[in-house]
């Protein structure tokens, strides 16, 4: 591939810009794919954030054919979804659905999955799901309720922030930790270098 590669991010989560740029990736253009996320009938949620990734990325994906600055892009999209067995939890928007979100994780163990879906220049498509296992302490009622005050959990997945004040409630964590913040980097980071893209380029004139 020649220098001129370009990378869209289909998602305005500033926690996964955030972890690409901390990985030396800058995306070239940040293009939200706006798709209704609700989860089909009876849907698995390791189904639901593999089939969301890939909706998002093919969107994005379309809307750029139009685009000659940026048609030949690579186009990488994710989704993160926290389960408590076969249960989707919701992206908490209002203080019921935090409140909920952690009444149920309190004390037990969850899931989050993680669909991330590329799409190279040359229209091909690659996904990865990652899992990740972590496991909550007890959450006493006046916990809860001072989380939710503090208004961190406000459109994450499950109702926490891993990497804010809820980190305090992880008992136990199997598997990415980048994950649980939005984006796993180990895999992101192998996918697009799979597919030819030049992530180290960066680093060679980063500055310490």
């Amino acid at each position: 591939m020649s220098i001129l590669q370009k990378l869209v991010l289909a998602s305005g989560s500033p926690r996964r810009i955030e972890l690409l740029q901390q990985a030396g990736i800058e995306p070239d253009r940040i293009l939200p794919a706006d798709i209704d996320e609700t989860p089909l009938r009876a849907e698995h949620p390791r189904s639901l954030a593999k089939r969301l990734s890939t909706e998002k990325a093919e969107k994005a994906f379309a809307a750029l054919k139009t685009e000659t600055d940026y048609a030949p892009s690579f186009v990488l999209a994710a989704d993160t979804v926290v389960a408590v067995g076969r249960r989707i939890l919701p992206k908490a928007e209002t203080l019921d659905d935090a409140a909920n979100c952690l009444g149920l994780l309190s004390g037990r163990s969850h899931r989050v999955y993680s669909g991330i879906c590329l799409i190279t220049p040359g229209g091909k498509l690659r996904q990865r799901l990652v899992e990740t296992r972590v496991r909550f302490k007890r959450l006493p009622r006046e916990e809860i309720e001072a989380y939710v005050a503090s208004g961190e959990w406000r459109g994450k997945a499950g109702g926490y922030a891993v990497q804010g004040l809820a980190g305090s409630f992880v008992v136990k964590l199997v598997g990415s930790y980048t994950n649980i913040v939005g984006l796993p980097l180990y895999e992101t980071v192998a996918l697009l270098s799979g597919e030819g893209f030049k992530i180290h380029q960066s680093w060679l004139t980063a500055r310490p």
